[in-house]
């Protein structure tokens, strides 16, 4: 366990060993979030890459533009097969140094070996970052006023960055109707501030973070479904994560041409299942033709009713004949919700 992760542990958060992922006692936030509240996303991994040809090597990798990414901006962006399947989604920002990748713990070494591997001659050096910084997600209506302690000014726009001697700060796009943030702090600045954040605001478990993000329209590729999804199946585009004016990256002539060529026939739509046990790569099954699978859980988290919110891509036409159902044609029912941005007519 990390330093970070050990100090939660022993501030009597509960770690989960599988993912770095932390519980608090005390009942579970229901009905709505707090008007503040701290989660430590100790299940979020950091590659760090540094060197003077690191823009360049990584601006050939990802489906974003890193070369002209400035260091008041984050960004999203993919990391593709040659076959256009996204093995991996990034939050990335940098600073005067370095440039971050921010992605699940569970496939950061695999996808950072990845990416070593095309390295090759450039002068580009990736580390993990992990427990050098702590990453804290914070949210609410009060969230600002409480962050402003140490940063003078909080981010208004959606991935806009800041830097203080606090560390940076990034705005996240809004979920529940309330703005998000993001906290990278060196390990002993976050160690510092942790009992006070905790007292100024409602800690809540990774869980409730991770749910933000699916009311956000965020999507993160996680293990159980790498390699299954080219990015406008799970809307990345839309979001910011894909630049088609960009040069090549691997897999960029299979995005381009889901983008330009036809009508896109899957995509990722919001959606509540009752009374089941929903996990990332399960699959799911329309009445309309229940032989075979129309579409797979992205993520899934625990709402505040009871339920379980999840991202589910899926044929568009699944969604709009019969109903769609989890695990099989005769499994629980999906209720598609309303992402917070527009689908493509």
């Amino acid at each position: 366990m990390n330093p970070w992760l050990q100090f939660l542990a022993d501030s009597g958060a509960r770690i989960n060993p599988d993912d770095g992922a932390a519980e608090f006692d005390g009942p579970r936030p229901a009905g709505q979030l707090p008007r503040a509240y701290v989660s430590p996303l100790g299940d979020l991994g950091l590659i760090a890459v540094t060197g003077e040809d690191s823009p360049t090597f990584l601006h050939n990798q990802v489906t974003n533009d890193v070369e002209h990414l400035p260091a008041s901006e984050a960004r999203l962006a993919g990391y593709c097969t040659p076959k256009g399947r996204l093995l991996a989604s990034f939050l990335m920002w940098r600073t005067e140094a370095t440039i971050f990748l921010e992605l699940p713990r569970q496939i950061q070494s695999t996808v950072q070996k990845r990416l070593q591997m095309f390295v090759l001659r450039a002068k580009a050096k990736l580390n993990d970052a992990g427990d050098q910084y702590a990453v804290l997600g914070l949210g609410g209506d009060a969230a600002a006023d409480v962050l402003k302690q140490w940063f003078p000014t909080v981010p208004t726009q959606a991935f806009a960055k800041l830097d203080s001697a606090s560390g940076s700060l990034i705005r996240l796009p809004d979920a529940f109707g309330s703005p998000r943030y993001q906290w990278i702090a060196d390990t002993a600045i976050a160690q510092q501030v942790w009992p006070d954040l905790a007292r100024l605001m409602t800690p809540v478990d990774t869980g409730i973070w991770r749910l933000t993000d699916i009311h956000a329209g965020v999507p993160q590729i996680t293990q159980p479904t790498q390699e299954q999804f080219v990015p406008q199946m799970i809307n990345f585009e839309l979001i910011g994560g894909v630049n088609f004016k960009k040069g090549c990256y691997p897999g960029q002539e299979i995005v381009a041409r889901s983008q330009y060529l036809g009508k896109l026939k899957r995509r990722m739509l919001l959606a509540t299942v009752e009374g089941a046990e929903v996990r990332p790569g399960m699959e799911v099954f329309s009445s309309a033709d229940p032989g075979q699978p129309c579409g797979m859980v992205v993520n899934a988290e625990r709402n505040l009713q009871g339920g379980v919110d999840c991202l589910v891509e899926l044929k568009i036409a699944a969604a709009e004949e019969g109903t769609v159902h989890l695990g099989s044609a005769q499994g629980p029912t999906l209720a598609f919700g309303k992402l917070p941005y527009a689908l493509p007519a």
